[in-house]
């Protein structure tokens, strides 16, 4: 088997704890329209699939309300404005990538975030060490379709036996199972360590540390 050598990380739960600038946007865009608001916990479980089925988990009623898409209109555009206001990396994150790097690790991003949105959070927040970050667009299919992970593969110029996929959600691990590459899920992002054994983690994560016994 080849030596694994590049790393391909979901951004929000992953890398990054985006919760509360999540929510904010959401809350304010529901606010708009005078729907309720929802609490973080709420909208943790909400996130994970792109922010058309945040919004649409978030609005009552889905896409069926008659302002859905101007209502998720505003919440992309607040969001661009305030996406780093307390969006920070999780604890020993950058410590990682630094020595992954150091080691000669390739590093990628992959996301359901809108494309601008993950390359500007990680040439912010990530930038030496993430060289290539690829997020939702028309361009290309979003996640659990491989199609992402093929991008960042084909940028990179790796093979899919040099990869490893790490990521915090169910929508993840089919990602990997689809790009047909090893998962390493963490329990530190918006699913549980228990949600994740359920849908079928093999590999996890408590500390971004321990990434490096699951690494060849």
């Amino acid at each position: 088997m080849p030596q694994k050598n590049t790393i391909i990380f979901d951004l929000d739960g992953t890398l990054l704890d985006t919760l509360t600038d999540l929510t904010n946007s959401v809350n304010f865009a529901l606010r708009r329209y005078g729907l309720p608001a929802h609490p973080e916990d709420a909208v943790r479980q909400m996130v994970g699939n792109g922010v058309a089925v945040l919004m649409e988990r978030a609005i009552p009623g889905g896409r069926a309300f008659p302002e859905f898409e101007s209502c998720l209109r505003d919440f992309q555009e607040h969001y661009e404005l305030h996406k780093k206001d307390f969006t920070k990396p999780f604890p020993g994150v950058m410590e990682f990538l630094k020595e992954a790097s150091e080691k000669g690790f390739r590093l990628a991003v992959v996301s359901n975030k809108f494309d601008l949105a993950v390359k500007g959070l990680c040439k912010d927040f990530f930038s030496p060490y993430v060289t290539t970050a690829i997020g939702e667009s028309p361009q290309v299919a979003r996640k659990p379709a491989p199609d992402t992970v093929f991008a960042a593969m084909e940028e990179l110029g790796a093979k899919a036996g040099q990869c490893v996929y790490v990521g915090d959600s169910d929508v993840d691990l089919a990602t990997a199972k689809n790009a047909g590459i090893p998962c390493i899920s963490v329990s530190w992002g918006f699913r549980s360590r228990e949600f994740l054994l359920e849908h079928g983690a093999l590999q996890i994560a408590d500390k971004i540390e321990e990434l490096w016994e699951f690494l060849p």
